[in-house]
C-alpha cells in the first residue's frame, strides 16, 4: 500500500465518527428532498390514489391544467394577500427582532440571569402551535380573558373585543403570537456569532473611549453582518411558506376566514382533504418556483450591497 493510500485511510478513521454525522444527513436528504421530487410529475398529470406509485408517471397528461385551475381561483387573490402579508408582517418585525434580543443578552453582566433570560426565552419554542393557540384564546378571550380585562381597567375600550371572531385583528394575532414563540429561539445563531467576535476589539473600542452602544453599532452588527445577510436570504425566500399553516388553522375559524385563510390551508383543505393530489402537487410547485425566484433576488441583491451571499 503507498504511503500516500496509507495516510488517507488513517485520516479516516479518525474522522469515521463525522463522516458518518454527514452520510446520515446525506442520505435524509436523499429520503425526504430529493427523492420526493419526482413526484412533481403529479403536478401535470391526472393522478389518481387507486392508480399507485406509478401513477404518478403514467397518468394522463394534463399540463398546466392544475395550475391554471389554482390561479384562477375566484379567491386566488385573497389568499395570496394573506399569504404575503401575514408573511411580511412577521419578516419585518421578526427579522430584526431576534437581532436586538441577542445583542441585549449579549451585553448582561450577571451569568446566571443571563441564563435564565435565555432559558425562559427558548421553552416557547418547544410548545406546539396547539398549546400556543389556547393560551392565545384564554388571554384573548371575551370572557374573563387578560388582555380584554386590562384594556377594561385602562378604559382603553368600553366592552370586551372578540379579537379572534374580527378579521381585523387576525394579522396582529398572528404576528404577535409568531414573535412570542420564535424570538428567543431564533437569536441563538446570532449569539453564537456574537460569541465569536474577538474580545480584544470591545477592549480597544473601550480604551479609545468608545460606549456601550457604540462599540455594538461599530463592532457587533459588521461582524455579524454575513450571518444577518444569510437568514436573511432564506426568510425571503420562504416567504409564500412562512404565513404559518399551524397558526392559521389553528386560530382561524369561518368568522376571520377572510384574513386568517392562506396557500398552505387552501391546499390542504382542497388538494388533500379532497385527495386532490395533482392539484395539491401543482399549488405546492408554485409556491416553490415563486420561493426560488425570490431567493435568487435576494441573494443577487445582498451580494451587492453586503458583499454577503449564499452562493
Amino acid at each position: 500500500m503507498s504511503p500516500k493510500r496509507k495516510a488517507r485511510r488513517t485520516l479516516l478513521k479518525k474522522q469515521l465518527t463525522m463522516h458518518i454525522f454527514v452520510w446520515m444527513g446525506m442520505l435524509f436528504l436523499l429520503i425526504f428532498s430529493i427523492i420526493p421530487m419526482f413526484g412533481l410529475s403529479m403536478a401535470f398529470r391526472d393522478y389518481r390514489i387507486g392508480d399507485g406509485f406509478m401513477g404518478m408517471f403514467t397518468g394522463d397528461w394534463v399540463g398546466l391544467r392544475h395550475f391554471r385551475e389554482f390561479i384562477g381561483y375566484r379567491r386566488f387573490g385573497q389568499l395570496l394577500r394573506n399569504t404575503l402579508v401575514i408573511s411580511s408582517l412577521k419578516l419585518l418585525f421578526g427579522f430584526p427582532l431576534p437581532i436586538i434580543f441577542a445583542i441585549m443578552l449579549s451585553e448582561m453582566r450577571g451569568k446566571r440571569y443571563k441564563r435564565v433570560v435565555q432559558t425562559v426565552s427558548y421553552l416557547p419554542h418547544f410548545m406546539s402551535w396547539v398549546v400556543v393557540s389556547g393560551i392565545m384564546f384564554s388571554l384573548l378571550s371575551a370572557n374573563r380573558g387578560v388582555v380584554n380585562e386590562l384594556l377594561l381597567h385602562w378604559g382603553i375600550i368600553e366592552s370586551p373585543l372578540l379579537w379572534l371572531m374580527m378579521p381585523q385583528y387576525y394579522y396582529g394575532v398572528a404576528v404577535v403570537s409568531e414573535l412570542w414563540k420564535a424570538t428567543g429561539w431564533n437569536a441563538i445563531i446570532y449569539l453564537a456569532a456574537i460569541a465569536g467576535i474577538d474580545p480584544g476589539m470591545y477592549e480597544s473600542a473601550q480604551i479609545d473611549g468608545a460606549g456601550r452602544l457604540r462599540r455594538i453599532w461599530h463592532i457587533t452588527l459588521p461582524s455579524i453582518k454575513g450571518t444577518m445577510s444569510i437568514l436573511l436570504i432564506l426568510a425571503i425566500g420562504g416567504i409564500l411558506s412562512s404565513a404559518g399553516f399551524e397558526q392559521s388553522m389553528l386560530l382561524g375559524n369561518p368568522m376571520n376566514i377572510s384574513r386568517s385563510e392562506i396557500i398552505e390551508l387552501y391546499v390542504f383543505r382542497v388538494g388533500l382533504g379532497q385527495m386532490r393530489y395533482s392539484f395539491a402537487a401543482a399549488a405546492g410547485m408554485f409556491q416553490s418556483v415563486i420561493s426560488l425566484i425570490l431567493v435568487l433576488v435576494a441573494n443577487t441583491a445582498a451580494k451587492k450591497l453586503s458583499g454577503s451571499s449564499l452562493f
